[in-house]
């Protein structure tokens, strides 16, 4: 098969969409070389991406250079036709306008609606932008994945799309994530950033849907002498949280890493950060699915995240569940990880188990099963 990708976020952006993207993309590419594989990045000029060079990149020519959005959205069509495409898959929740008249399948992966559940964080024309977008690639996609059934029951419940058009599944975790280090090499990490103490750890962005704020209010409680890293950006809601920590006298206890080394060098060593840690903090109130759980748990570090959404899901019986809201249930589960030995070995080997559903090999084949659908 002939195989295009939308592949903006595999090419910019370096979290959880930009990172899904690569993981199909790099998956097919390894597990499945019989496909011939294009992907459609409408800024050639900066990119995160590492493809190999079988993996034909398609950029916006002649006058659509100064216009590459309004490529993306709809002139790639003429390129989808050109390249007679078997498959077409909008890796993040778009698909270009145009694409429901070409004979080219048609599939698209919905990671969310957060901003229909939140609108009140999300700007007035981005909440109406998503929502055109999403329902639009909805309404012609011939099959659509969705990376949780929570967002599955939201694509069903919100916007009334068939549950027999939409498949769950295929999110996938960085292969690096897998791999265990020694105690020297994790050491010498933690070194590296700075880290001289035990620590819990913290990964997404600052937004408030993250609920950071919380996490350092009841890390505030804790009499141990343990440090909270922190890994993320973000705006106003981000100045809350440090404004927080300034008045709260944890400047030496709190470290927001990316205000001091580069997103690419923590990228790089995550793994390791996460093995070295205590225990992930991720009660998030919403998720489309919640990558760091995952990625956490594959690298062996227990999990302390959120009984809502799509985060049972993804902890499965191998996470301590928490309310999200309860400042009191993120202090106990975070005095539980450090005093009960036995529970957070526990947590370890079922996280483990858990993570081994998310392989890249796995994803890949489930993916390719629906193109071949």
């Amino acid at each position: 098969m002939k195989i295009g990708f939308e592949a903006k976020r595999a090419y910019h952006n370096n979290t959880g969409l930009g990172n899904y993207a690569r993981g199909i993309i790099m998956g097919m590419h390894q597990y499945f070389p019989q496909h011939e594989l294009f992907t459609f990045n409408p800024k050639p000029n900066k990119s995160l991406a590492n493809f190999p060079i079988n993996i034909n990149e398609v950029n916006p020519t002649g006058i659509y250079k100064l216009f590459p959005s309004l490529w993306r959205s709809k002139f790639q069509i003429s390129t989808i036709k050109k390249l007679k495409l078997d498959v077409y898959h909008g890796l993040s929740h778009e698909l270009p306008l145009g694409i429901e008249k070409l004979k080219t399948k048609k599939i698209v992966t919905i990671h969310d609606l957060i901003f229909e559940h939140y609108p009140a964080q999300y700007k007035n024309n981005d909440v109406l932008i998503y929502r055109k977008k999403f329902k639009h690639a909805c309404r012609v996609a011939d099959s659509i994945i969705a990376i949780s059934e929570a967002t599955k029951k939201d694509l069903v419940d919100v916007y009334g799309i068939p549950s027999g058009k939409i498949h769950v599944g295929s999110n996938v975790i960085n292969e690096k994530f897998y791999r265990l280090y020694n105690a020297h090499d994790i050491n010498e990490v933690k070194t590296k950033f700075g880290l001289q103490k035990p620590y819990f750890i913290s990964v997404g962005s600052l937004i408030e849907r993250k609920n950071v704020l919380l996490v350092c209010e009841a890390f505030a409680q804790l009499k141990q002498d343990i440090d909270l890293v922190i890994i993320g950006k973000g705006g106003e809601y981000a100045n809350k949280v440090k404004k927080y920590v300034q008045e709260n006298n944890l400047t030496e206890r709190v470290h927001f890493l990316e205000d001091n080394f580069e997103a690419a060098m923590i990228q790089k060593y995550l793994p390791s950060l996460y093995q070295g840690a205590i225990s992930l903090l991720y009660p998030s109130l919403i998720e489309g699915f919640g990558l760091p759980v995952i990625e956490a748990m594959a690298a062996g570090c227990p999990v302390i995240t959120s009984n809502q959404s799509s985060l049972l899901e993804a902890g499965g019986e191998a996470a301590l569940s928490i309310n999200p809201s309860s400042k009191e249930e993120i202090i106990k589960a975070m005095q539980t990880i450090i005093e009960d030995e036995e529970k957070r070995n526990n947590c370890i080997q079922k996280g483990r188990h858990q993570a081994k559903k998310f392989t890249l090999q796995q994803s890949s084949k489930f993916v390719e099963e629906i193109y071949k659908l």
